[in-house]
């Protein structure tokens, strides 16, 4: 069901990204998946570097945030086996490298919250935090971690 709905969507999950350090992309623990901060990666690399109102505009930032929570998704298909596990989308944390004066951070974010709508309808509506930050790994504009709750 939901691989039809990213279908229909012109969605494709990416290959789920590796941990460079010492963590795991997700950790399942009592009904509860949590995905580690995603960065924005195509084909494995970050394309996007610098901080938003300044070298990145919204826009870009606001796709950014979509590529992200692809990311966290694909890692989260290869967790659980299936993206129909998913029961609900709990929490998206979100960090937008800002530029000072840039205070934009929920529109940026918003387009990750839109899109997990998208896809899973009521069940992607979520509680979230949409924060500016000085630096990101890799020089990146935006990375995003959820919380998911799913079932056995």
């Amino acid at each position: 069901m939901i691989a039809q709905k990213l279908e229909s969507l012109g969605l494709t999950l990416p290959e789920p990204a590796k941990p460079a350090f010492n963590y795991s992309a997700v950790t399942l623990h009592n009904g509860i998946a949590y995905v580690s901060g995603q960065m924005p990666k195509v084909d494995g690399e970050v394309r996007v570097f610098g901080k938003v109102g300044a070298e990145v505009s919204l826009e870009t930032a606001r796709e950014e945030a979509r590529i992200c929570i692809l990311q966290g998704l694909a890692c989260l298909a290869e967790a659980l086996g299936d993206l129909n596990r998913v029961d609900r989308i709990l929490k998206v944390n979100g960090y937008v490298a800002s530029a000072p004066g840039f205070n934009a951070q929920p529109k940026v974010l918003d387009a990750a919250s839109d899109l997990l709508v998208a896809i899973f309808g009521d069940a992607g509506r979520h509680a979230r935090a949409a924060v500016g930050v000085a630096e990101l790994p890799r020089n990146a504009a935006v990375e995003i971690e959820l919380i998911a709750s799913y079932t056995d």
